[in-house]
C-alpha cells in the first residue's frame, strides 16, 4: 500500500470513529471497530473487555438502562454481534500484544497506551467546522470527540501494524483504554495482569496547545485528581407553616460549596478544588430533603491531592452536621501524578528529530491538568521500568473540550512514525 492510500485508510478510520463518540464504559461502537482492525491486522493475542482490565477497579460506572441505550445503539450501527457480547455490562477496552523478532522472550516488553473515549458535550453544527464540511460530525447527538480520542485510537493501530513492518524485537503491548475523560479507566487497566511484564511504556496525546509539527518528548506537570460526589439527606417539611421541622439539605450543600472554596492553600505546591455540578430540593414551598454537589481536588503531587481530599471530605460532613443532615460521598474518578524517565525521552527526542513532517521538538512540557495515564505509568515504574508520557502537536480551531475542537489528520502519520520509532529504538538500546 502506498504511503498516500495509507494516510487515506487512517484518515477515514478516525472519521469513522469521530461520527461514533462514547464516552466512559460506554465505548461499545469504537472497542468493537478497534477489535475488528486488531483482527485484520493480525494481532498475536487480543484481551478484550473483562479479559483487559481489572472488573473491580472501574469507576464512575453508569447505571444498567445507560450503559443498555449505548449497547443498542452501538448494534443498531452496525457494530459486530459477537464482539459486543464481550463488552456487555460497560467491559469497553482491548490490550492488544504482538510479539516480533526470532526470539521475542528475549527482547523486551514494551507498552504504548491510547485512551479512546469521547465527552458528553454537543458538537458544532457551523458550516466552516471541518467535520461538519467533510459529513463526519458526531451523530451521536450530545457527545463528541472534544479531545482527540479518535486520533489516539487511530494512532495506537497505526503503531501496531508499524512496529510489525519494523527491525522491532520483543513484545509490544498496546492499551486501548476506556474512561479517561472521568478519570475513571486507567485504574482498571493499571491494576489488570496485563502490566505486570512491561519494562517500558509510552503513554501519548495529541494537541495540548503545541501545533502541528511539534513534539513534546516528555510531559510533567500531572495535576493528581479525585472527583466527587456527595449526596446530602435532611428532613422535609412545609417552608411556609412548619419550617422549623425540616432540616434543609441545600442549605447544607450550599454552605459546603462556600467551605470547600476556603480549604487553605498548601505551601508544598499547587491545589485546586471546584464545586462543578449542584442541585437539590423539589419545590420552592418544601424544605429541601435532598441535595448534591459534585467536583473535584487536584493537587500538584499525590500527596497534595490527598490534601485537598480528606479537607473536602470534612467540609462535606461537617456541613451536613451544622445543618442536621446525613451526607454520603462518593469517588467517581481519581488518577496519581507522574514523571515521565529521562531515558525515554531523550529517545523520543531523538526519533522525533528524524521523524518526517516534524518541525521541532521539545524536550519537556508541562501538561497543567490531570490524566490517568499515570497509573499506568506509576505500574511499570513501580514495577522497576522506565515511562514517558508524549505530546504530538495538532493544529485546532477550538481548544480542547470545545464544540468546534478538531485534529489535523497530518498529526497521524507524524505520531505514528515518531511512536513506532521510538519504540523499535527503545526495544534495540533498552536504556
Amino acid at each position: 500500500m502506498s504511503k498516500q492510500a495509507e494516510r487515506d485508510r487512517l484518515v477515514d478510520l478516525r472519521r469513522e470513529l469521530h461520527r461514533h463518540p462514547e464516552p466512559a464504559w460506554r465505548e461499545f461502537y469504537t472497542t468493537a471497530r478497534i477489535v475488528e482492525e486488531l483482527e485484520r491486522i493480525g494481532v498475536d493475542d487480543l484481551y478484550v473487555g473483562p479479559d483487559a482490565i481489572a472488573e473491580d477497579e472501574r469507576m464512575a460506572v453508569p447505571d444498567d438502562d445507560e450503559l443498555e441505550a449505548w449497547y443498542e445503539q452501538a448494534r443498531e450501527e452496525g457494530a459486530d454481534e459477537e464482539i459486543l457480547q464481550q463488552l456487555a455490562g460497560g467491559y469497553t477496552g482491548a490490550v492488544a500484544v504482538v510479539e516480533q523478532g526470532e526470539n521475542p522472550e528475549d527482547g523486551p516488553t514494551v507498552g504504548l497506551r491510547v485512551d479512546i473515549d469521547g465527552l458528553l458535550r454537543e458538537e458544532s453544527t457551523d458550516d466552516d467546522h471541518e467535520p461538519v464540511a467533510e459529513g463526519f460530525r458526531s451523530e451521536h447527538e450530545g457527545a463528541m470527540h472534544a479531545c482527540g480520542h479518535d486520533a489516539h485510537a487511530t494512532i495506537g493501530l497505526g503503531v501496531i501494524e508499524a512496529v510489525k513492518n519494523s527491525d522491532f524485537e520483543g513484545t509490544l503491548k498496546v492499551f486501548f483504554q476506556p474512561g479517561e475523560e472521568m478519570i475513571a479507566g486507567g485504574k482498571s487497566m493499571a491494576e489488570s495482569d496485563h502490566l505486570a511484564d512491561v519494562d517500558y511504556l509510552l503513554a501519548a496525546h495529541v494537541g495540548l496547545d503545541h501545533p502541528t509539527g511539534e513534539v513534546v518528548a516528555g510531559m510533567d506537570g500531572f495535576l493528581a485528581v479525585s472527583h466527587f460526589r456527595a449526596e446530602f439527606e435532611g428532613v422535609p417539611a412545609h417552608a411556609g407553616g412548619r419550617p422549623n421541622e425540616g432540616e434543609n439539605a441545600v442549605q447544607a450543600m450550599a454552605t459546603a460549596v462556600q467551605n470547600l472554596y476556603a480549604i487553605a492553600r498548601h505551601e508544598d505546591g499547587a491545589t485546586r478544588v471546584n464545586a462543578g455540578k449542584v442541585g437539590g430540593g423539589t419545590a420552592t414551598n418544601i424544605v429541601p430533603e435532598e441535595a448534591f454537589v459534585e467536583g473535584e481536588v487536584r493537587g500538584e503531587t499525590t500527596e497534595l491531592k490527598d490534601y485537598m481530599k480528606e479537607r473536602a471530605e470534612r467540609v462535606l460532613e461537617s456541613a451536613a452536621e451544622m445543618h442536621g443532615c446525613e451526607v454520603e460521598i462518593t469517588t467517581n474518578g481519581e488518577a496519581p501524578s507522574a514523571e515521565s524517565d529521562d531515558a525515554l525521552v531523550a529517545i523520543v527526542g531523538d526519533v522525533a528529530d528524524e521523524s518526517e513532517g516534524v518541525e521541532e521538538v521539545i524536550e519537556r512540557g508541562e501538561l497543567g491538568g490531570s490524566e490517568d495515564a499515570t497509573y499506568l505509568m506509576r505500574a511499570v515504574q513501580r514495577n522497576g521500568g522506565k515511562a514517558a508520557y508524549v505530546g504530538v502537536g495538532t493544529d485546532h480551531p477550538g481548544g480542547h473540550h470545545t464544540a468546534t475542537f478538531d485534529v489535523d489528520e497530518e498529526t497521524l502519520p507524524i505520531g505514528i512514525d515518531v511512536l513506532a520509532g521510538a519504540i523499535a529504538e527503545i526495544a534495540a538500546e533498552r536504556p
